[in-house]
């Protein structure tokens, strides 16, 4: 399998490079800054420089021709309300509109938790954080593509357990970003998991099964 990965240098995004890579899949991990090319590189994935902002829909496209899946983990990560926006919200309708164009039918959106953070005092950027990310799930969903929208819990640098919970609906809880990249990669290699949104959080339940599970469902 050939992946596409927007986020590659992120902490989810190297992690999921590791695991194809170790899989044998061929992984092209597109970044912004000179410096993630070195980090997208270390994961075993061909770093392609590009600016999810500043592309246009049609030169994202010819990036994604030739690739099986792409997987959208990029975000703004507190850098303001407009980069929210423009990567988070705007962005993930570029790279969807370009996965049409370039006829690559797999799409992966690593999405955020309905619940998140909410035992916390709330502040403008994340509410506005939230609404972006239900608004980008909302657009992908709507499309033809054959997309799954992931909604990880709070994300921890803790190895990971290869246990989870996952499912349409689930209970707030933590989940190491190590276990979201192994549901990731078990998820994009079980075509028959596809259409569908995924709360994912640690649990009881080995990765591959969960994802079997789910695509039976």
């Amino acid at each position: 399998m050939k992946v596409f990965q927007i986020g590659a240098a992120g902490g989810v995004g190297r992690r999921l490079a590791e695991l194809l890579i170790a899989r044998g899949d061929e992984v092209s991990g597109m970044h912004r800054a000179p410096a993630q090319a070195d980090t997208v590189r270390a994961a075993g994935a061909v770093p392609v420089p590009g600016d999810l902002i500043a592309d246009p829909v049609a030169v994202l496209a010819e990036r994604f021709a030739g690739h099986d899946a792409v997987v959208f983990s990029a975000g703004a990560h507190g850098t303001g309300a407009d980069q929210t926006s423009l990567i988070d919200g705007a962005g993930l309708e570029k790279a969807a509109r370009a996965a049409e164009a370039a006829g690559v039918r797999r799409f992966v959106l690593v999405s955020v938790f309905p619940d998140a953070l909410r035992d916390r005092p709330r502040s403008d950027g994340f509410e506005h954080y939230l609404k972006v990310k239900k608004t980008a799930d909302v657009f992908l969903s709507r499309t033809d593509l054959d997309w799954l929208i992931v909604r990880p819990g709070t994300l921890l640098d803790s190895p990971g357990t290869g246990l989870v919970t996952a499912g349409p609906a689930a209970e707030y809880g933590d989940v190491p970003r190590a276990d979201v990249a192994a549901f990731i990669e078990a998820a994009l290699h079980e075509p028959g998991l596809n259409r569908t949104i995924v709360e994912l959080t640690t649990g009881t339940t080995p990765i591959g099964d969960a994802v079997a599970a789910l695509a039976r469902d």
